[in-house]
């Protein structure tokens, strides 16, 4: 019988060597652009890089806020520039903000990395679990507290490999924010209920290419979670 506790359905267990493929809805990146960061202030001046941009789903976003926006990932999806973001060479800031939703196992190395390279910020969506460790509070946020943490108030469904507008989860999933020309501590704050409101009918086309990429794949189709 399959255990649905919320304890196992939250869990998340991907293979070492996994390019942790999980497309960021777009109504959730655009939640972080009109609920919690520059609120208002997107120029045709401001760039932004994403650099685990998979099909673009995100950066695709980003497009609609950002002058410029560089986008990347290790492996060629079809989209965006291929490159290693931990291991590569990037100027120190050489961007206004780094937002994307990272390798849960690279979280880390992506946010030292992208406070380095941003001049004005760092986003980062991330599951809520990873505030919880004992490893990250020493390595990130005693040395480099971030000034926000955004909880979505709403799931944010993520299936492996595609978007799909009618998955559901028990995760839950935070936006965590770095703003470098703030110096007050950390503050927690909540996405307010949005996705109605924010989700666009062609959100969830997909590309001709990638369409033609999922059908030959011969892997299946994975939840995000683990279901035992």
């Amino acid at each position: 019988m399959q255990n649905t506790s919320h304890a196992v359905m939250a869990q998340r267990v991907e293979a070492k060597d996994s390019l942790d493929d999980f497309p960021t809805p777009p109504w959730a990146t655009r939640a972080l652009l009109e609920h919690i960061i520059e609120r208002g202030g997107y120029t045709d001046t401001l760039t932004c890089l994403e650099p685990a941009c998979g099909a673009g789903h995100m950066a695709k976003v980003l497009k609609e806020y950002f002058g410029e926006v560089g986008a990347s990932d290790i492996h060629d999806y079809g989209y965006g520039d291929v490159a290693d973001f931990t291991n590569g060479v990037y100027e120190t800031g050489s961007w206004d903000w780094v937002i994307t939703n990272p390798p849960f196992r690279l979280a880390e190395d992506f946010v030292l990395r992208s406070l380095n390279v941003a001049r004005r910020g760092v986003a980062v969506l991330v599951r809520t679990v990873f505030i919880e460790s004992i490893g990250r509070y020493e390595r990130i946020f005693v040395p480099h507290p971030p000034t926000r943490v955004a909880q979505f108030t709403e799931r944010v469904p993520m299936v492996k490999g595609r978007l799909d507008q009618k998955a559901s989860t028990a995760t839950g999933y935070a936006w965590v924010i770095w703003e470098k020309s703030c110096s007050q501590g950390t503050s927690m704050v909540w996405v307010p209920p949005c996705r109605k409101a924010l989700e666009r009918p062609d959100d969830y086309e997909i590309p001709a290419g990638r369409a033609r990429q999922l059908k030959e794949s011969p892997q299946p189709i994975k939840q995000r979670e683990l279901l035992l």
